[in-house]
């Protein structure tokens, strides 16, 4: 049923802000999102759409948005996101807005929900690419699909006979990686990265780029600048692993994090361990 709900929500911002797309109305300002960043029309519909398919559904999790912050429809509830009972639903309602109100045609709608306040416990997973209309889903032990299709990365065995970062050349190997606003002193691990790489790439929405790393289009997306927030990527997390990737934080512990607009991380999306050893002994 939940996994339901956020296609359905999905689908509504997609109806709502199709005619917003590249336009000088969906790129007006309306207000300083809960995130810090800008808040545009566009942005402010999409919440919008879900937030009104969430209540007509009639359920009451605790909403956690890029532009209106923490909303809990349950006014019986406790205050304490800890004690909330009815699960977390984590929106990203536009990811890539610059790419959405300059009409770049590579931006999403990112939902996901999770039974406890922690990215590990994210349930069910949607991301809807705004400009083709394409889903990419997930439920827990239950595999990623693209419009219902089954979805993996790049088959392990392409890597079994890669022992050193040479050898990665030729296997063509393409990385995706963010560097918007990279902090100085992570610059010389970046661009160590991209200087093994066959191929780099980097769209302007995390949450797709993670399902084009889902979907076996680039082997590894990495973004360790230390911005990332859970609404960026909770759903892309889920579906990423549930199509066999591997998600680590710098340190090399599995990727986790409290859910929330404050906490933020770096991580590594790697299509098999041997390939993150390998980036990291490189860095």
């Amino acid at each position: 049923m939940t996994l339901d709900v956020l296609i359905e929500s999905a689908k509504n911002v997609y109806s709502e802000i199709k005619d917003l797309l590249g336009t000088s109305e969906g790129a007006s300002k309306i207000s300083l999102g809960a995130g810090g960043d800008i808040s545009r029309k566009i942005d402010i519909v999409a919440e919008t759409a879900v937030l009104n398919t969430i209540k007509s559904n009639n359920m009451s999790p605790v909403i956690i948005g890029e532009e209106c912050g923490i909303v809990n429809l349950n006014k019986t509830s406790s205050s304490s996101l800890s004690n909330n009972n009815n699960g977390f639903v984590i929106m990203d309602a536009v990811d890539g807005t610059t790419n959405a109100i300059r009409g770049i045609p590579f931006s999403c709608c990112s939902l996901a929900f999770a039974s406890e306040f922690k990215l590990s416990f994210v349930t069910d997973a949607v991301v809807l690419d705004l400009f083709t209309g394409d889903i990419y889903s997930a439920s827990k032990q239950k595999g990623s699909f693209l419009n219902n299709k089954k979805i993996n990365v790049r088959n392990e065995k392409d890597f079994s006979s890669i022992t050193s970062l040479e050898d990665l050349k030729s296997i063509d190997v393409l990385i995706g990686t963010n560097v918007s606003g990279v902090p100085l002193n992570i610059l010389d691990e970046i661009s160590r990265v991209i200087s093994f790489s066959s191929h780099i790439r980097h769209f302007g929405a995390n949450a797709l780029e993670l399902c084009y790393f889902a979907r076996g289009f680039i082997d590894a997306y990495i973004d360790i600048r230390g911005k990332i927030r859970s609404t960026d990527m909770a759903a892309a997390y889920l579906i990423a692993k549930e199509a066999g990737g591997k998600l680590y934080s710098p340190n090399g512990h599995e990727l986790d994090s409290e859910l929330g607009l404050k906490k933020t991380l770096s991580f590594y999306a790697v299509s098999n361990k041997r390939l993150f050893d390998l980036i990291k002994s490189y860095g």
